[in-house]
């Protein structure tokens, strides 16, 4: 099993120093990855589950925070959860992801995309809500296509995208690709998952039921679309007191990681948690 932590920004602050320090803990303890949230802009009786997002929430872009925070660290993995996909051009997204993988020397390998919950969203960056499925899909090929493309370019030609001859360098540090894990709660997603995803990372508001399914369509899906199943990777959300009990029910559904988030907006008592449960799971710091 491998335990990765996030710091919910909106949350426990986009305070520079309260984020790097938090980061670096969460490496020393022996944690895997550090994932962070995206929403680009929030209005006025925003509403995602029936909880209200207040418009003064702070969401700084998760992608500059993760290169902030690869620049503070040394081994820890970056990701998002999730990053808005159909709100990113991929053409952009694709170099962005790239640099900060070549910077960070490989550490750009938790990508967790999602679709977005909130029609004022779309709107807002000119994105019609009713197809941010099928701009996401397209997406993801778009940037598979540009990271392994060569010198002598790539084209394609979809119903949202389309260029020709296109080449795009650096690419990610010694690889033609970068891992991209979906997100979710629905059976879409479970879907675009077993398709096109390396991974799946449902939300944490499903009943036990529904998220079994949903996993179990993932990997008949990627069945069909010929892929192996046994190669998605399976991302729960769990919690700082977790037992090792817990954690091994987990194991038996097939969980491959799971990320937990502190309790408290105290950073000494962040840090507290953070070591308190490295502690409970053996968690050692990977090699660097």
């Amino acid at each position: 099993m491998k335990f990765a932590t996030s710091y919910s920004t909106p949350f426990y602050g986009a305070d520079p120093d309260k984020l790097i320090a938090y980061a670096r803990h969460a490496e020393a303890c022996g944690f895997e990855a550090l994932y962070l949230p995206e929403h680009i802009a929030l209005y006025p009786g925003a509403q995602i589950g029936g909880m209200e997002l207040p418009p003064s929430l702070p969401y700084p872009d998760p992608l500059t925070c993760l290169t902030f925070v690869a620049a503070a660290t040394e081994r820890i993995l970056l990701g998002t959860g999730v990053l808005l996909l159909p709100y990113h051009h991929p053409v952009t997204l694709a170099k962005r992801l790239a640099t900060i993988d070549v910077l960070s020397k490989g550490r750009m390998r938790l990508l967790t995309i999602g679709v977005g919950a909130l029609p004022g969203e779309a709107q807002a960056v000119g994105v019609d809500y009713r197809t941010r499925g099928r701009r996401a899909d397209e997406a993801i090929e778009v940037m598979r296509l540009l990271w392994a493309g060569g010198e002598e370019g790539v084209s394609f030609h979809g119903e949202f995208f389309s260029f020709d001859d296109l080449s795009s360098f650096p690419k990610p540090f010694n690889a033609t690709d970068l891992p991209i894990h979906v997100g979710g709660s629905s059976r879409a997603a479970a879907r675009r998952a077993g398709r096109l995803g390396d991974g799946y990372f449902p939300g944490g508001a499903l009943a036990p039921a529904e998220r079994a399914a949903q996993m179990d369509l993932a990997r008949t899906t990627a069945i069909e679309a010929g892929r192996d199943p046994e190669a998605l990777e399976y991302t729960r959300f769990g919690s700082m007191d977790m037992s090792t009990e817990r954690v091994e029910a987990f194991a038996a559904q097939g969980v491959t990681r799971i990320v937990v988030g502190p309790t408290t907006t105290d950073p000494d008592e962040q840090r507290e948690e953070m070591t308190t449960f490295a502690t409970r799971f053996n968690l050692t710091p990977t090699p660097g």
